[in-house]
């Protein structure tokens, strides 16, 4: 009788333990299925995003084409191609106290520059950086362009005494304008558009120097516009100040855009006389840029159809600060809700739009701790995520570095067509003057691992011979003081 009791109680045991390997047998398989599920999610945005060599000199060809139908004909591109007015970049001879004005983003920056001439160069510069109020950005043009001139006032009221006018003389202003405008002059434009998050329906199609105006002179700001710039002619305005052999300038920030110098008699649309230089500089707006062979997943074109801007300014959401974060945040969404990625319940807040900003992402795959301590805590604190797990980690890390490359080679692929269209992607015999690109913005001066990817990327497509005549130099605060210059060489009182 014992013996069958003993018997019974083992054959229990090794059923319960049998129940048990099961339990824990199809909870492995179960996870399995779903971390296999979620690497299929990656594989596949990686396909999507592959940029391999051929196909970037095949969007470089497409750049070089879309400039020459841009400068051909009022649209004739998605490219603007547009004319800035700016015919005669700064030469160092510049003398004198003048303002800029930065608008090109959720701040905007009031600058006084103080200029030498020759001999003295860049003497002293101040700045002030304001935050823009969301409800600015949607509201109407005289109440974001009075809250500007507020601060106006309050900047220039702190001007040193000995910086005195003689009577009836104004301030000068250089207005950095970072939307796209087409120019009727150096010290006019209407709006053609807004991106960047601004949606203010009363200042299409209006002189956005006007506009500034009428709210300075209600608040009393004695200034005169004398420059209205886009921020990448300042770039390029400032870098060739203290370097003659800028000729390109890349704004990579919270949006994207270049400008580059062109001969006069190549731009079909310019009805005027030639400028004596011989020269225009061109600002592009290649955020606008689109090609085929640019590489769209399907979060691209979700995120594009929920857009402001439907259709437009496709190359800028690809590889540009604004909207790198929030393609990460949505592959992130849909490994969590279709692989159960982080637990079985989707994280609310990975459901919020733009909540994973590119900064969060670039701290994150510049993460060289051994347990990736900066990406455990950008998932607690930003979409309250926690505990996850090394291996989880790890993917996020991989998916960033997936993202940010193709942004940093797509951005190299533009700027071998614009040299390409310039004549400057080959070495001619005899020629030894170097081509200097100023690159400016928030991504390319802090996102390390994007501005690496996309030098290292323009030199492979150039060469090694090439790649040694062509030097990319950071124009800090480039477009800023590129206004203050161009107030400065197209005076109002010169």
């Amino acid at each position: 009788m014992e013996k069958k009791v003993v018997v019974a109680l083992v054959c229990a045991a090794a059923v319960a333990g049998a129940v048990t390997t099961g339990v824990v047998l199809r909870r492995k398989i179960k996870e399995d299925g779903k971390w296999a599920k979620a690497m299929e999610i990656v594989k596949e945005m990686e396909e999507k995003c592959a940029t391999p060599i051929g196909k970037l000199k095949q969007l470089a060809d497409a750049m070089v084409v879309e400039m020459h139908a841009g400068l051909a004909s009022e649209g004739g591109s998605k490219l603007k191609m547009l004319i800035s007015y700016v015919d005669n970049l700064p030469t160092g001879d510049e003398n004198g106290l003048f303002y800029a004005l930065d608008l090109g983003g959720t701040n905007f920056r009031v600058l006084r520059v103080h200029l030498g001439g020759k001999e003295g160069g860049l003497v002293n510069q101040e700045f002030a950086e304001v935050p823009i109020p969301p409800s600015l950005m949607t509201g109407t043009s005289e109440e974001l362009f009075d809250y500007i001139a507020a601060e106006l006032v309050k900047f220039s009221s702190q001007e040193s005494a000995e910086f005195r006018l003689p009577p009836g003389r104004k301030r000068e202003l250089g207005f950095t304008f970072s939307f796209p405008v087409i120019q009727t002059s150096i010290a006019s434009g209407n709006l053609v558009r807004w991106t960047k998050g601004f949606s203010i329906d009363d200042a299409v199609g209006q002189d956005v120097v006007a506009q500034l105006t009428r709210s300075m002179d209600k608040l009393g700001v004695d200034m005169h516009v004398s420059a209205l710039v886009n921020d990448t002619v300042g770039t390029l305005a400032g870098g060739k100040y203290f370097n003659k052999d800028v000729v390109v300038a890349v704004i990579l920030g919270t949006g994207t855009n270049a400008a580059y110098v062109e001969r006069a008699p190549a731009i079909p649309k310019w009805h005027g006389p030639l400028p004596q230089s011989g020269e225009m500089v061109i600002n592009m707006e290649w955020g606008n840029f689109r090609s085929s062979h640019l590489p769209l997943s399907d979060y691209d074109l979700a995120l594009d159809s929920e857009s402001l801007n439907p259709g437009e300014q496709i190359f800028e959401k690809i590889i540009s600060g604004m909207y790198l974060g929030e393609i990460v945040r949505r592959v992130l969404l849909k490994m969590a809700e279709e692989a159960a990625f982080f637990s079985e319940t989707v994280p609310s807040k990975l459901r919020v739009p733009f909540i994973l900003r590119t900064p969060h992402m670039s701290a994150m795959h510049h993460d060289a701790s051994p347990d990736l301590k900066v990406v455990d805590s950008k998932l607690k604190d930003i979409l309250e995520i926690p505990n996850t797990s090394l291996k989880t980690r790890k993917v996020v890390v991989e998916l960033c570095n997936i993202v940010a490359t193709r942004g940093a080679r797509l951005a190299a692929a533009g700027i071998l067509g614009i040299l390409k269209k310039m004549g400057k992607d080959t070495v001619k015999d005899g020629e030894k003057q170097k081509t200097v690109i100023a690159m400016d913005g928030g991504l390319y001066e802090h996102y390390n691992e994007y501005s690496k990817c996309m030098e290292n990327t323009l030199h492979e497509l150039l060469g090694q011979e090439v790649s040694e005549s062509i030097n990319i130099v950071h124009s800090n605060d480039g477009s800023g003081i590129g206004a203050a210059l161009l107030a400065a060489s197209h005076s109002h009182y010169l």
